[in-house]
């Protein structure tokens, strides 16, 4: 039998009497069926069955070990950061803007699990060097095991890029670009010399999938994918892991959307589930996006899928149709009101 005559059942998988190069294509064929069947064999499993690196690496202990930060703290999905992360036994730092919500936050924090709290109060969208000076004073001077860049901003509701409010586009890169810059500077030296830490960069699909009518948005969920790459690579052997978490809709004010479902978690679900995987790339393994994980469920198997289907125009043209619908019912919400 020559090298390219394998037998099944009694039959010649490659008969002998056809050419050499269609012998090599079904083999490449075969291989490549084997190896998309291995990699969902191994997404599926870290989706479901794999469990994430232990929060206790990076500095988590009953009654308040090492430090958590959460950026964008007062509700939805920074909030149930900071809880779940003070439940694990973290300290927590809450940031965000409004200090009425940050204080209730870390008073019930604290009288739930006995750990520290802290609340800094900043607007992102000011820029303000005195500001960041504030806040970096105040990293600095703490053991921080965790950082949860959170805080965003997306358009009032979709719109083309002529039509978008100059200021409104101006926050967005302030508070999803700047905002993450200047947060991780300030953050990245301390667990650098302690060789300890998380930084968990919230993103969003918008940020893989090109999204018309929220293309500054979009833009800077890309640039986070982008830059949690580079910085993952930076910190290799450092004791630092970077990470990218990458979202479809949560039930948010960010979102808009107050019902969940299979496809749309609680905040609660879905923290839970980023707190589980962490190092696992989940839905985005194969897709070739280093450092990108796509935690939850739903989310991770849509995000796989995608990446089997292939075909990015298809999905951004789809976008672009769903943006249109959504303009056109906020705009007539708009009439009704007014």
């Amino acid at each position: 039998m020559d090298s390219f005559s394998i037998t099944t059942f009694g039959k010649s998988l490659f008969p002998q009497s056809q050419p050499w190069y269609i012998s090599i294509l079904v083999a490449l064929g075969l291989f490549g069926v084997l190896r998309a069947s291995l990699q969902t064999v191994a997404v599926l499993a870290q989706i479901f069955l794999l469990p994430g690196t232990s929060l206790k690496k990076f500095g988590a202990k009953k009654g308040g070990g090492a430090w958590a930060v959460v950026t964008g703290a007062s509700d939805g999905i920074g909030k149930e950061f900071a809880l779940q992360l003070a439940k694990a036994g973290f300290n927590v730092l809450l940031v965000a803007r409004n200090a009425a919500l940050l204080n209730a936050l870390g008073v019930e924090i604290e009288s739930a699990y006995g750990v520290k709290t802290a609340v800094h109060t900043i607007d992102f969208s000011k820029n303000s060097e005195g500001a960041y000076a504030a806040l970096a004073a105040e990293l600095g001077s703490l053991e921080i095991g965790v950082l949860v860049n959170n805080v965003g901003k997306s358009h009032a509701m979709p719109a083309y890029l002529v039509d978008t409010p100059l200021d409104e586009m101006t926050d967005i890169v302030a508070i999803n670009v700047n905002a993450t810059l200047r947060v991780t500077h300030a953050v990245l030296p301390g667990m650098v010399q302690r060789r300890r830490g998380l930084i968990l960069n919230i993103g969003s699909f918008a940020g893989a999938v090109p999204s018309p009518m929220l293309a500054t948005y979009s833009g800077t969920k890309a640039f986070l994918a982008t830059f949690s790459a580079a910085l993952h690579e930076e910190m290799r052997g450092k004791g630092v892991l970077v990470e990218h978490v990458n979202t479809y809709f949560v039930v948010s004010k960010l979102s808009k959307i107050r019902r969940a479902s299979a496809l749309i978690p609680t905040p609660k679900t879905y923290v839970r589930a980023v707190l589980g995987k962490i190092g696992l790339a989940c839905g985005a393994g194969f897709s070739g996006r280093p450092a990108t994980s796509t935690p939850f469920w739903t989310h991770a198997l849509m995000d796989y899928g995608m990446t089997l289907i292939g075909l990015p125009s298809v999905f951004v043209s789809y976008t672009h149709g769903l943006h249109k619908s959504i303009r056109r019912r906020a705009l007539k919400k708009q009439e009704k009101r007014a």
